[in-house]
């Protein structure tokens, strides 16, 4: 009698184990959405266009006109280590700082899971880039309606960064631009992968929110100390659009992105 009963307990705790399994398998079946939200900052502050003073750690002060940048070929990983790659032909985004509506990259049909990694790339791979005009589908017109190509055959812009400067040794406002994107032999493409400080969790019913910081001192004031005084030749503004300090910036962004929190909701 001892027996059977030991046997019957066993039965419904392997049939509950059973059931919880499934029932786990069933939460996390079907697709939902994911955004990421990229707020930009300055330093820890939030970034308020025009004129907000940016202050550097080469005491050079920076009015932020204008920054948008491109981000790209977005793949998710999950705790267990499933990776996913959102669809390439629709993993291309402008970051816009006066088009609110366009700091928040929406993907859908994401398959449910949860989520601990986000990799992505800022600016458009050379694979892309090298199927010519006709391989780009709608982003090329919306990057040309943007301001964020020079010309099809110098291609894309991966970042413009524009603004008004001073600085130690230039006392009356004076304007800087930087635009990153391939020069000569250097494409400047960069991906970065952040680690999630909690899980995104994407269900049929919750539409995760990572955000992401953007800190745009890091753009010159990085691993590389860029100063725009150095690049103000003449006098007649620091345009910064080539040469060997691209590359320089190019490292300084791969850094400049960090997630802050998840929102599940």
């Amino acid at each position: 009698m001892k027996n059977l009963l030991n046997k019957a307990i066993a039965i419904i705790a392997l049939s509950a184990v059973f059931t919880a399994c499934t029932n786990d398998e069933a939460a996390i079946s079907g697709t939902g959405n994911l955004g990421v939200e990229f707020d930009n900052s300055f330093a820890g502050n939030d970034l308020i266009l025009s004129t907000q003073p940016n202050i550097t750690s080469n005491d050079e002060v920076l009015k932020i006109e204008k920054i948008k940048y491109i981000i790209s070929n977005i793949v998710l990983t999950t705790a267990e280590g499933t990776v996913f790659t959102y669809p390439k032909n629709k993993s291309y985004f402008i970051i816009d700082e006066s088009n609110p509506k366009s700091l928040i990259a929406k993907l859908e049909n994401i398959p449910a899971g949860n989520y601990t990694k986000i990799k992505f790339g800022i600016g458009v791979d050379k694979a892309q880039w090298e199927l010519g005009a006709t391989g780009q589908g709608d982003f090329l017109l919306e990057a040309q309606a943007a301001g964020m190509m020079w010309s099809w055959s110098a291609g894309y812009k991966f970042i413009a960064f524009e603004g008004m400067f001073t600085a130690p040794t230039v006392s009356d406002e004076t304007s800087f631009m930087i635009h990153t994107g391939q020069t000569g032999t250097d494409y400047n493409y960069t991906e970065v992968t952040l680690d999630l400080p909690s899980k995104a969790i994407v269900r049929s019913s919750i539409s995760p929110i990572i955000h992401v910081i953007t800190d745009l001192s890091k753009v010159i004031d990085g691993t590389n100390k860029i100063k725009l005084s150095d690049n103000n030749k003449g006098g007649m503004g620091a345009m910064i659009m080539g040469g060997a300090t691209l590359p320089l910036i190019t490292q300084n962004i791969s850094n400049m992105f960090t997630v802050d929190h998840v929102h599940n909701d």
